[in-house]
């Protein structure tokens, strides 16, 4: 009798607790922010603070979740930033989990990772601008992660505004009503109550079972000087709680939660958290290596029977080598480059070392604008003065031999007599803009050997060209020129999308007769002269004058296609001799040409940092 009793008490017990926990996650709602660069994510993101009452006037300044000095002083959203509200609506609470994600087409990365923890994505769109092309590839992701879509008409309160064509764009794109789109803006605070009715009532509650086995991923990690390596996480399944025996599956390492807690505008501990949270965990890591991110927390003693299925890994587009400007620095290097891969997964690197520079790292990049934040943030953030080099591509070798080689540094190119031939990769790029620069820019990506593939009007005056063009054309100054030919108008975003066979060759560039292997490069065919008499230029202007003549040469193979030669600083040695026979000044003359012949043997040319960027701006 006794024994059935209990058996039922334990099974009231049981079943309260998970409808308490139940009811809880119905007041959950996990989203994100996605759009275009520029398009005013992270001040909405403020006044969506603000209205909730999550931040106080005294913490209120501008983009308030962009932490970073650079994001503030560019005026971008680098990194994603996690933050818990709560918002009381029609006498309920309710906690809402906000992701603010960047926009720029190097920082797409973040955007996946962030909406791999969501069920839900605000759309923002700019009125003045319409669609662009980062707001249709980010729209693609979340679409392709089944998430619900809340279109945003942002900067309502402009005088430029176009909200009538820009809602028929939005309409065309993602096929909802014209009602369902919501009008605000950022800065004045219009619609935003809407917004978080729209939150509440159109994204779903996060569906998970808190009484199974623990499944939790990690979103993104930062490194703490004093606390260790402190990982984001989204609960899919389970409950966690302080003190708990946790195992990273991917990693197989083991650790006691020391802390968990949510993520409001300062970390707050808890002592428990369930399915549908989004939340920290501090264990004490202090090795870059043993955090992943996409890896799944689990219970050591009752474990999830698999891995949440994460993310697709990081392909980096772009590759160029971070050298220490001091040689004693390597290891210093290595340290801040792993601690930096913490905050930034996409971030990959390996060692290498190079005859000018000595040890270092190939690192590789989403693109342009990402190796200037690492190399920024390498300065500021850890103290670290470095030498990047001349950024390059990815390209495919296939040998004589039947071999297929993976070429991320020229320097590392094999011999020309066993290439059979060189695949680079492709993109398809989508440059959406009015229809009066149409010409221009099709000039443009047909001189970087585009290829027009398809012309689509998305309004009257707007539309969409899409090319397939080399990756290798657009990694220099291809988005600095499309934004200058139209006045800033076009948007731009590519993916990868196949590797094709192309001629290429390996333009060295040679310091008095002396290969400097961290300007080499390799380049099409049709474009090596005249990029080779550029550098050349470029490094006459760049390079210091030396007590003798400096011969820069390009050259492909043992063929010197372009020379700039630097003049010597000559003293005047013959300002003593007046008067008496010419001989008397040629032999003061001969025998400085003979210093000078001596001094060129045993001298070397200091070449100055701004040189290997100089391929970045020789237009």
């Amino acid at each position: 009798m006794w024994r059935a009793s209990e058996d039922c008490l334990l099974f009231i017990v049981h079943y309260s607790l998970i409808f308490r926990i139940f009811a809880a996650m119905k007041h959950v709602r996990n989203f994100c922010i996605i759009a275009h660069i520029d398009h005013g994510k992270s001040t909405l993101a403020d006044r969506l603070l603000e209205h909730t009452g999550t931040l106080s006037v005294r913490d209120m300044q501008a983009q308030v979740l962009d932490d970073m000095d650079l994001e503030r002083e560019r005026g971008i959203t680098i990194k994603s930033h996690a933050i818990q509200m709560e918002y009381l609506h029609e006498g309920i609470t309710y906690q809402l989990n906000l992701i603010d994600t960047p926009g720029h087409v190097d920082f797409s990365y973040e955007v996946s990772r962030s909406i791999a923890a969501c069920e839900g994505a605000l759309l923002i769109v700019d009125a003045t601008q319409g669609i662009q092309a980062q707001t249709i590839s980010n729209l693609y992701l979340a679409v392709e992660h089944n998430l619900e879509i809340i279109p945003v008409l942002n900067k309502m309160d402009l005088d430029s505004a176009m909200p009538e064509e820009v809602k028929d764009q939005i309409v065309d794109l993602i096929g909802c009503r014209r009602e369902d789109i919501i009008s605000a803006s950022g800065k004045t605070g219009l619609g935003i109550p809407e917004l978080l009715e729209a939150v509440i009532k159109r994204i779903p509650e996060p569906v998970g079972d808190s009484a199974a086995p623990l499944q939790a991923l990690i979103f993104d990690s930062v490194f703490n000087s004093f606390r260790g390596i402190i990982s984001y996480f989204r609960i899919f399944n389970g409950t966690i709680r302080t003190g708990d025996h946790v195992k990273f599956v991917n990693t197989g390492k083991t650790y006691h939660a020391d802390e968990i807690g949510v993520l409001k505008l300062h970390q707050e501990s808890r002592q428990e958290m369930t399915a549908g949270d989004v939340g920290y965990i501090i264990s004490g890591i202090k090795t870059a290596t043993e955090v992943k991110v996409g890896d799944t927390i689990t219970h050591v003693n009752v474990p999830c029977s698999q891995a949440i299925a994460g993310f697709a890994d990081v392909k980096p587009m772009v590759f160029a080598g971070i050298y220490p400007v001091d040689s004693d620095d390597y290891e210093e290097l290595r340290y801040s480059i792993e601690k930096l891969q913490l905050n930034d997964a996409s971030l990959t690197f390996e060692p290498e070392s190079s005859a000018a520079l000595g040890f270092g790292f190939r690192c590789g990049f989403l693109g342009l604008l990402h190796l200037e934040i690492v190399q920024e943030r390498l300065e500021r953030e850890f103290n670290m003065e470095v030498i990047t080099t001349v950024p390059n591509v990815s390209y495919k070798v296939h040998t004589t031999k039947g071999d297929t080689l993976d070429i991320h540094n020229p320097s590392s190119l094999p011999v020309p007599n066993i290439i059979d031939y060189i695949d680079e990769p492709y993109i398809t790029a989508q440059v959406i803009t009015k229809s009066e620069y149409i010409g221009a820019i099709m000039t443009l990506c047909i001189a970087k050997r585009g290829m027009l593939k398809n012309q689509t009007y998305i309004s009257t005056d707007r539309l969409e060209l899409t090319f397939e063009m080399p990756l290798a054309e657009i990694v220099f100054d291809f988005y600095d020129r499309l934004k200058s030919i139209s006045r800033g108008y076009a948007s731009f975003d590519y993916y990868q999308s196949s590797y094709q066979p192309s001629k290429l060759a390996k333009l060295e560039i040679l310091l008095n007769g002396d290969i400097v292997d961290a300007l080499s490069t390799l380049i099409h065919v049709d474009n090596a002269y005249n990029f080779g008499r550029r550098m050349c230029e470029k490094l006459k202007e760049l390079i210091p004058r030396q007590q003798y003549d400096v011969a820069i040469q390009a050259a492909i193979g043992s063929k010197i296609i372009a020379r700039e030669t630097i003049k010597a600083v000559r003293k005047d040695v013959t300002a003593k001799c007046y008067g008496g026979d010419i001989t008397r000044k040629r032999k003061l003359l001969e025998k400085q040409k003979e210093g000078k012949k001596r001094m060129r043997q045993i001298g070397s040319v200091e070449v100055p940092q701004s040189a290997f960027l100089a391929v970045l701006k020789l237009d």
